[in-house]
């Protein structure tokens, strides 16, 4: 039995310049963390007592005998990929919903391709991982992804991501004084807006607009820059870090006409009447998970014009996918 677990991320500046479409071209860079919120998947080679080769559950069952059966397209093609033929059972669990914004699925792939290579007795780097994993998705089965959030949850912890050509991509922790990391975890909240929502359709039309909006793409570019020189300058107040994000959070609503909806800005102006400097809606848009910088004395007020939402207390995180239990299965 082997058990993963990996986290998801939240984006903070430079989402957009990570989808291939652009980077290969322009380069880009992202600022981003890891949070203390997974998805854990156990595997183990399916024991042969059973009618169905295949046993997959995750929110739905499926128990079916031939690979191409599989509904679950990273399941499917990670089995593909990793050429298993013996059977498999594979159970899914996570502390947050799929499609709110959080790379779930890219974190899903990552955790699940890290099981299926340590149960089958191989070790590999994080970054053959996270290569891997956008190979699956975006080529493979053909989301709209970015790539920052299989490197993400390859990784973990708050970097400074590079992209460049077409598969290059540089890992760079920001190694800024930890009182300024602490301050800045202290300002951020996490609010669930309800809303589902698919993100590889959403980010379909920015993709589409991509060549349309090269200068704002560029912008959103050097946000990622500006806000590590925020934490990296002792001098600056770390309220310049929140009043970036509302900045980036108006240039990323003109990226595409579905990132953003009358409920969510309806949301998002309560939050900064009560007292947020700034904020964003996590991932591609259009539901999920609101990101918000509010200084620790306005929270509580924040926390009450938001009463009907969902508020998750989260904290960064520095490991990355981590295979959390190793157990040898006996053959039979």
């Amino acid at each position: 039995m082997i058990i993963s677990r990996t986290p998801f991320r939240i984006s903070f500046f430079g989402g957009g310049t990570d989808y291939p479409i652009w980077y290969r071209e322009n380069g880009g860079v992202v600022l981003n963390t890891t949070i203390d919120k997974y998805c854990y998947i156990s595997c183990r080679f399916l024991p042969p007592f059973f009618k169905h080769k295949y046993l997959i559950r995750y929110r739905l069952r499926e128990e079916v005998n031939n690979l191409s059966e599989i509904k679950h397209l990273s399941v499917r093609e990670c089995l593909r990929f990793m050429k298993i033929d013996q059977g498999i059972e594979m159970v899914h669990t996570s502390d947050l919903p799929a499609r709110s914004g959080i790379g779930s699925s890219s974190a899903f792939t990552v955790g699940f391709l890290n099981t299926l290579y340590a149960l089958t007795g191989r070790m590999v780097g994080k970054r053959q991982l996270a290569s891997n994993a956008i190979y699956i998705e975006q080529d493979v089965i053909g989301e709209h992804v970015g790539s920052q959030d299989h490197v993400t949850a390859s990784f973990g912890g708050l970097n400074r991501m590079e992209f460049n050509g077409k598969e290059n991509f540089f890992v760079q922790p920001v190694t800024v004084n930890q009182k300024k990391i602490t301050e800045l975890q202290n300002h951020l909240m996490f609010f669930f807006t309800g809303f589902s929502r698919t993100a590889s359709e959403i980010a379909c039309e920015q993709i589409q607009n991509t060549s349309s909006k090269t200068a704002e793409l560029r912008t959103m570019k050097e946000m990622a820059e500006e806000g590590i020189s925020i934490l990296n300058n002792s001098s600056e107040e770390i309220e310049s870090f929140g009043k970036l994000l509302n900045e980036s959070w108006k240039l990323k609503k003109s990226l595409s006409s579905r990132i953003t909806t009358n409920a969510i800005e309806e949301i998002y102006d309560t939050a900064i009447k009560a007292g947020a400097i700034g904020g964003k809606l996590c991932g591609a848009g259009g539901g999920g998970f609101m990101l918000l910088f509010v200084p620790p004395r306005k929270q509580r007020m924040v926390r009450k014009a938001l009463k009907t939402l969902l508020y998750v207390p989260i904290h960064f995180e520095t490991l990355g996918s981590q295979i959390t239990l190793y157990a040898n299965q006996e053959p039979y």
